[in-house]
């Protein structure tokens, strides 16, 4: 019997996930200690499964940093956080005038999913306020899926922004539950899983992803995946560590863009049907070899992050148009 390191084997990790059967450990250890000569075989395989469910499709979703800097938590991989001594923007969540604006620049990068994201513990009465008449005014005038991203969120406070026409709520798990205590102490592991749990109670669509390059083990990473898997999150943003000067985690040393290629295969092979997004890093991390992230991955983040520098538009819809993939349009 062949072991599934094999080069031939890849592509019965495909049948497996179009099968609905979850990767083992070993396996998705295999994935990503495989060495460097096998990926592209493994991003065939990864494309095996993309292709059966979105084809050639690549949606595209653009952030707007709705409120930035002022934030109480200490996640050691923010520029914003409380531990951060990094120069950063610090503003109170923009105008409604400016969250209009910012939809109608989504929509001229073509962008299908405009992500409203705010820094903070949490949404306070007045920001959820804010943030739920643009969105009302924003479903009424433009065709585009909105997501909004506001911290930890009660089910009141879900409910309210599903009633308004919030499409999405992101909230990331980050990384595994056994690494949390080392990025995060301010708030728990489960805090997190629980407003996930809170976004699906109240119609919206969970988002949550990982950011890659925090320490993490290569079992972590299929952990994280697990963990996802279960939570059935239908959007997961993978994020990879922008070593930003000022933040704890600022001597952390950038992954591959080979290692980070096999980490959206991942992703792919055990969350198969869902919306795997290269998010943050992602042009510092893959560099050159961002094309291939769509051989596995089928969404992108367009234009900037929220405190650090994207590529640009134009650049981003050529790549896709040059891989012979399609920007996929969202009408209401």
């Amino acid at each position: 019997m062949r072991h599934v390191t094999d080069v031939m084997d890849w592509e019965q990790l495909a049948d497996k996930a179009l099968r609905g059967e979850r990767l083992t450990l070993e396996e998705g250890l295999a994935v990503l200690g495989r060495d460097d000569k096998q990926l592209l075989p493994i991003m065939q395989a990864a494309y095996m499964v993309r292709s059966y469910y979105y084809g050639n499709k690549v949606k595209l979703n653009m952030i707007m940093n709705a409120k930035s800097g002022l934030c109480p938590e200490d996640c050691g991989y923010c520029s914003q956080s409380i531990v951060s001594s990094a120069a950063v923007p610090k503003y109170t969540l923009l105008d409604k005038e400016s969250l209009l604006a910012g939809a109608r620049e989504a929509m001229a990068r073509q962008a299908g999913t405009y992500c409203i994201v705010a820094s903070g513990r949490g949404p306070t009465p007045r920001e959820l306020d804010q943030v739920i008449d643009a969105v009302t005014e924003i479903r009424s005038t433009m065709p585009l899926k909105i997501c909004a991203c506001l911290g930890l969120l009660r089910n009141d406070q879900a409910e309210r922004l599903a009633a308004a026409g919030v499409h999405r709520y992101n909230h990331n798990l980050n990384t595994s539950q056994t690494n949390y205590a080392s990025i995060t102490t301010t708030h728990s592991y489960e805090q997190r899983v629980e407003t996930v749990e809170n976004v699906k109670a109240s119609g919206m669509s969970p988002c949550s992803g990982v950011i890659i390059g925090m320490g993490e083990s290569d079992t972590d990473i299929v952990e994280m995946a697990y963990a996802l898997r279960e939570l059935d999150a239908d959007s997961i943003p993978v994020n990879f560590l922008i070593p930003i000067p000022g933040t704890p985690l600022e001597s952390s040393t950038r992954i591959t863009p080979m290692h980070a290629l096999k980490v959206l295969a991942l992703f792919r092979f055990i969350c198969p049907t869902k919306e795997i997004r290269v998010s943050g890093g992602r042009e510092s991390s893959l560099r050159h070899l961002q094309p291939l992230s769509l051989y596995a991955a089928n969404s992108w983040f367009v234009g900037d992050y929220l405190t650090t520098g994207g590529q640009e538009v134009n650049a981003d819809h050529q790549m896709i148009e040059d891989l012979g993939f399609e920007i996929e349009k969202y009408a209401i």
